[in-house]
């Protein structure tokens, strides 16, 4: 069981982001409010009216080859919406002029991510689940995105992992983390502080009890600092530290560029699955980056 005890509520209208490291259950929990998976326990209940679209991290494998971006949105569309709405929604995520008259068997991989993407504001949806909507995406492929979906008027539960997109996006944070899932209210910066400041509180409340300790615990603390790495050993994991890291995200840039020229389906799922352990390696060196650095301020 990834988590228990959940209580979350999402309002109409919000852009909710859920966050976590790798593992927690980010994906288990958006594939359960969807009923993808089946709820080990309690129930998950939408609104009256809710009609969900979803946007899964392979979900523009699946696409029709045969058909050109603008008959799948004519496709997608709900009946009577005029040829411009459908046209000012393909150019919302940079299909414009003879981009619409593609093939879907011809586009990159970044390219039918950008058409599904299209095809899910322009339907009837007024509910978005987007799962790393910004995978294999450039920057102002993103940011386009970012524009659609602010002026969209649903609601929009999406995952992310860059925070550039977050901040500029979310109006309120869920947390998946240790077993459990928090909805923090307020934009990304709110939630940051928020973390932060829990983190204060513990230190602080360690602190103090640390200060009541009797002089066993004391020395204890002691020994177990003179045990830790010398400054020079750990100034040489965190140069290793950087190096991984920058090969790590050349790595990355290098995977998104070929997948994005991509056109053979299984190719682009080969890339994609590549591209997830590669940003999960990366993250992992950057999560070691910042305790190394927590460590050599204790010096």
């Amino acid at each position: 069981m990834i988590a228990s005890g959940i209580g979350v509520e999402v309002e109409h209208g919000s852009r909710t982001a859920i966050v976590g490291d790798n593992g927690q259950g980010k994906t288990t929990f958006l594939r359960t409010i969807v009923d993808s998976l089946p709820v080990l326990a309690g129930e998950v209940r939408w609104g009256h009216g809710c009609n969900i679209g979803i946007y899964a991290q392979h979900v523009y494998t699946s696409l029709p080859q045969n058909q050109t971006v603008m008959e799948f949105l004519e496709n997608v569309a709900p009946g009577g919406t005029k040829t411009q709405e459908i046209l000012n929604g393909a150019a919302s995520l940079l299909f414009r002029g003879a981009d619409v008259k593609k093939k879907i068997s011809f586009l990159s991989g970044g390219e039918r991510a950008r058409l599904c993407l299209a095809g899910l504001m322009l339907s009837q949806y007024n509910i978005l689940i987007l799962d790393e909507p910004g995978n294999h995406l450039d920057v102002d492929t993103v940011d386009s995105l970012a524009e659609a979906l602010l002026a969209y008027k649903g609601t929009v539960i999406f995952t992310s992992h860059d925070r550039h997109f977050m901040r500029r996006m979310a109006t309120s944070i869920v947390e998946v983390r240790d077993g459990r899932v928090v909805n923090y209210l307020g934009n990304y910066d709110s939630y940051l502080y928020s973390v932060n400041k829990e983190v204060e509180d513990g230190e602080r409340e360690r602190a103090t009890h640390m200060a009541k300790a009797p002089a066993e615990l004391l020395k204890v603390k002691a020994e177990t600092k003179s045990a830790r790495k010398s400054e020079r050993e750990l100034r040489k994991e965190m140069n290793n530290t950087e190096k991984l890291i920058a090969r790590l995200d050349e790595q990355k840039k290098l995977l998104n560029t070929q997948l994005m020229a991509c056109s053979d389906a299984k190719e682009a799922l080969r890339l994609h699955t590549e591209m997830e352990e590669l940003s999960k390696q990366l993250t992992e060196a950057e999560e070691r980056w910042v305790e190394l650095q927590e460590e050599l301020g204790d010096w």
